[in-house]
């Protein structure tokens, strides 16, 4: 990790393809060598030929005259079996770097029987050789969702076809070429000369939908979405997307980002041509492909009929290589893991000239050098893209030094802890409070200290502030004690007193025998072998890191119950003083394909909150100014915060009005901490419900639920995981990543649809877990202009309490 976060001169990998409709058959070894040394990565092939597409269009005609000489009820033919003609691959070394692609004239979707059983036959065909020549990626085209003038639903036969072919090439992933919108226009276009253009016209009357007149902008994602779902959301199957010179709205790019988009495949009607006649993107072309190149799994670049493949005609002859460097100012390359087209690219360097044979490949080169560097976060968490953790047990588990190395690395957090603890001390001064210590020191704990990075930051605000401190750092991890008191010695001057306890079992700062005040162990107390009744006093102000990625997942508020009685009753401080959990409904199919693959050795998988860093996730309720008036925050646990448990003021948690384009993230609940008078009996005052309401505009799936929080450390100084409001309260935080909520079945959403969320924080005094509820609404338009809301679906209720937090 320590690479990661120096790494300034990190750059993507862009692997790049091309395909030619009219290439050469067969592609050989010397094909794909001189291909490298252009500065491709990989190139497409047919799994059959012409010839074998001329066989089976014969078949077709004779089964259509059949039935028009008036033998309906014939049988549809069988496809013979492949022979040497019908396909130009074979086994070999380079069928690895080769991208298969499924005959793009078949019609899987097509509402004549003849013909989509026709097709599946070519599809179960060419699947079964490709994978018996040991092809690792095939690909088919999308599914037609039109014929004609009609609107035809033949989605689900398509999807049970690929379901079938997923079990017949049990080795290799599939990809769906898809357009990023459903438009009829460019759809009939296509149908032109292949096997949908034969569909009898009477299996066309009978569809009742007519073509729209305009692009359905989800309809494609509608489409791949049966796809997965009847394939069970298979981790072989992916999305090969195909992208347009125009972009469609951010919300269908969102919604693609949050697919597991493979490849992306451009034509030159992609590019556009600047003054010189030179291929280049649009800037939100750019922006779009820049945004995929971050996450975990990077897609590929498929570059489509934009050129043959330069000296094939003539291996001797020097070619241009298309490495990016479009013009001397450009930096050198600065790539430390090359494609293997770019190792080969560097013994052609010689032999560059002015003549581009490659200008769209030279282009997409020169792209992948000015991609922008990344952020901290990014490289903080490069890796960990989507990635399910499960939430840490700090008081069950002794966490190991590498963990609590990892939470160090985050300045902008511990800055702000010493922030608050500067204006809490410098409040402390000028309002000339009393202090708990007879001496005038203000008393300081840090409860879980860990390895001490809270203590340094204490003793760093108290010089800074010219207050002196008596600090106490309390730490029950015994590995961790052992380091306090090297730092102690050897960092802090024995200026703290450490204790080895259970802040819950502590019984507070006290005085000692200034006999003993001088001896080397003097800062070393431990609660198990005190040799006489000492003399205790409160804590004016209490330190504590024991946030999780909602606030209290981790059990602040019970472990903070513990010890809060021990503040100072007028005017004690804690530090944080207040946290408030915050939800938003998410579609995140690349985790739910996770957490469904763990399903079979890990039953609780789909019931176990994950603290993850949501990345390719699209959000499915926007916010909107004003804010919808039936979001429903009015039952945010206001009843159960009662005493000492209540929010914290509305200017200090309440995120700012978003952007009407940016998500909407509701608070759940909130805990305030300030002196208690005695440890709470029960730990019932700790549970919560809150039931919210978001309002969603496009159709869509929600997989589960995504979990942030906001916290009040001091007035003024606050820190937050939620997106809306962490850029103004922490920038570049890297402490916590999001938490997760899966939903173990997801839930379609139509338009313009109503999720209501219900969660409860539940405790039996031994652990504590979660539990939650999603239900789908839609409005149901009556006669005489009344709406009614209609319940659609969900209410499957998720638990983690076979895997709750333990106190």
């Amino acid at each position: 990790m320590d690479t990661s976060m120096q790494d300034d001169t990190w750059m993507p990998t862009f692997y790049v393809g091309q395909y030619e409709t009219d290439r050469a058959l067969p592609v050989t070894s010397s094909v794909l060598y001189q291909a490298h040394d252009c500065n491709y990565d990989m190139l497409t092939t047919p799994i059959t030929t012409p010839f074998f597409r001329h066989r089976v269009q014969e078949l077709v005609t004779q089964a259509l005259q059949n039935r028009i000489g008036g033998d309906d009820q014939a049988s549809i033919p069988t496809i013979p079996p492949l022979t040497l003609p019908d396909t130009p691959l074979t086994p070999g070394d380079i069928t690895s770097q080769l991208l298969a692609f499924v005959s793009p004239w078949i019609d899987l979707c097509s509402p004549d029987p003849l013909i989509s059983n026709i097709s599946r036959q070519v599809l179960y065909l060419e699947i079964a050789y490709a994978a018996f020549c040991g092809i690792e990626y095939v690909f088919i085209p999308g599914p037609k969702l039109y014929h004609g003038d009609a609107v035809t639903h033949g989605t689900p036969q398509y999807a049970r076809a690929v379901q079938e072919a997923l079990s017949i090439g049990s080795h290799l992933s599939i990809h769906i070429i898809l357009s990023m919108i459903a438009d009829p226009i460019e759809a009939s276009r296509a149908e032109m000369g292949n096997l949908a253009s034969q569909t009898r016209p009477e299996y066309i009357d009978e569809v009742d939908e007519l073509r729209p007149q305009k692009p359905d902008m989800f309809g494609t994602w509608d489409a791949w979405n049966t796809i997965r779902t009847v394939c069970k959301y298979s981790n072989r199957l992916f999305v090969a997307l195909s992208l347009p010179k125009e972009l469609p709205p951010l919300s269908v790019q969102s919604r693609w980002y949050s697919e597991p988009v493979k490849l992306l495949a451009m034509t030159p009607d992609t590019f556009s041509y600047n003054k010189h006649n030179k291929p280049v993107l649009s800037d939100l072309l750019k922006s779009f492909i820049t945004r995929l190149m971050r996450v975990k799994v990077t897609p590929w670049i498929l570059l489509c009929d934009v050129g043959p493949i330069p000296g094939l005609d003539d291996p001797e002859a020097k070619i241009s290589v298309s490495d990016g460097f479009l013009s001397p100012d450009t930096v050198a390359d600065a790539a430390t893991s090359p494609t293997p087209a770019e190792a080969a690219s560097r013994f052609q360097s010689t032999s560059r000239h002015t003549d581009d044979l490659t200008p769209h490949l030279s282009y997409i080169r020169w792209l992948q050098r000015r991609q922008p560097p990344r952020t901290i976060v990014e490289k903080y968490g490069s890796g960990y893209q989507d990635y399910l953790q499960v939430p840490l047990q700090p008081l069950t588990d002794n966490l190991e030094s590498m963990t609590y190395e990892v939470f160090e690395k985050d300045p902008v957090k511990y800055d702000l802890y010493e922030q608050a603890v500067r204006q809490a001390l410098r409040d402390w001064r000028d309002e000339e409070k009393p202090t708990s210590n007879p001496d005038g020191r203000v008393v300081v704990a840090v409860a879980g200290a860990g390895r001490g990075p809270l203590v340094t930051r204490a003793l760093q605000a108290s010089k800074a502030e010219n207050v002196e401190i008596d600090l106490w750092a309390v730490e029950k991890n015994p590995n961790a004690y052992v380091l306090l008191q090297r730092h102690n010695k050897e960092d802090w001057d024995r200026a703290v007193t450490i204790v080895q306890s259970d802040m819950r079992s502590w019984t507070g700062p006290s005085h000692h025998d200034p006999s003993t005040s001088t001896l080397p162990n003097s800062s070393i107390h431990q609660t198990s072998n005190a040799s006489s009744d000492p003399t205790h006093y409160p804590i004016d102000i209490l330190i504590s890191e024991l946030l999780g990625s909602f606030a209290d997942n981790e059990l602040s508020p019970e472990c903070l119950d513990g010890i809060l009685h021990l503040l100072a009753p007028d005017y004690g401080i804690s530090i944080p003083r207040a946290y408030t959990a915050f939800l938003t409904p998410i579609a995140a199919p690349k985790l739910h394909a996770d957490i469904s693959s763990r399903n079979s050795w890990d039953p609780t998988a789909p019931d176990t909150p994950a603290v993850v860093w949501l990345h390719a996730i699209d959000y499915l309720s926007l916010a909107a100014k004003p804010p919808y008036p039936d979001s429903d925050t009015s039952e945010n646990n206001s009843s159960n915060l009662k005493g000492k448990n209540k929010a914290p003021s509305a200017n200090a948690t309440t995120p700012t009005t978003p952007l009407p384009s940016s998500p909407l993230i509701l608070p759940t609940w909130s805990f305030h901490h300030g002196p208690l008078p005695s440890v709470p009996s029960s730990n019932t005052h700790n549970t919560r419900h809150a039931r919210l309401s978001f309002r969603t505009r496009h159709r869509g799936v929600c997989h589960g639920l995504g979990g942030y929080f906001e916290a009040v450390l001091y007035p003024g100084i606050e820190l937050s995981t939620n997106p809306e409001t962490m850029e103004r309260k922490s920038a570049s935080m890297i402490s916590w990543f999001p938490i997760f909520f899966p939903l173990r079945t997801p839930l379609y959403l139509p338009d313009h649809s109503l999720l209501v969320v219900n969660i409860w924080r539940q405790t039996d005094g031994r652990k504590v877990w979660y539990e939650w509820m999603v239900e789908v609404f839609g409005y149901n338009l009556l006669l005489g202009g009344e709406t009614r809301l209609v319940r659609l679906g969900g209410g499957e209720v998720g638990s983690s309490v076979k895997n709750g937090c333990m106190m």
